[in-house]
């Protein structure tokens, strides 16, 4: 895993809208960069729900959301759509930034055990450092938390 105020791992992944998106594009704004396991699903369109509500905030404090899953670009334009999310989704479909970053656990769920993403937020600073980490993240309320780390940042 990742530590605060080491540099964030760089990457480049196919996202929603026909678009390539480099954490290296931002290098100047916060960047919120959300992994979650599955589009569609209850939890990660709560998640996904509670992001786009929150995003007028998040944009008033110059900080970027990405979200990051192993799913890929034609079920992230499904999931956008669907939701009306406003910021990009990325398709991680070889989880190598899920592993860079050292979300990609080893999961148990009903007896078996299998490979995938552990819920968890990674706020940027500006200068490409990781500023906060989330791991294991529950979902109700977990978007307020961050957006309340961003702003207490900028004071």
């Amino acid at each position: 895993m990742n530590s605060v105020g080491q540099a964030a791992p760089a990457f480049s992944l196919p996202a929603s809208n026909n678009r390539t998106i480099s954490l290296s594009d931002y290098k100047g704004s916060y960047v919120v960069l959300y992994f979650y396991p599955k589009d569609m699903t209850p939890g990660c369109t709560t998640e996904a729900c509670d992001f786009r509500d929150y995003h007028g905030d998040f944009a008033k404090l110059n900080t970027i959301v990405l979200g990051i899953s192993p799913d890929d670009v034609k079920s992230h334009d499904k999931f956008t759509v669907k939701h009306e999310l406003p910021f990009p989704l990325l398709a991680d479909t070889d989880h190598q930034v899920a592993e860079a970053y050292g979300v990609w656990v080893l999961k148990k769920m009903y007896g078996r055990e299998y490979m995938g993403i552990e819920r968890s937020t990674f706020v940027i600073d500006p200068e490409g450092n990781i500023a906060k980490a989330w791991t294991k993240v529950k979902v109700k309320g977990h978007v307020q938390e961050v957006l309340d780390f961003i702003r207490a940042q900028q004071k």
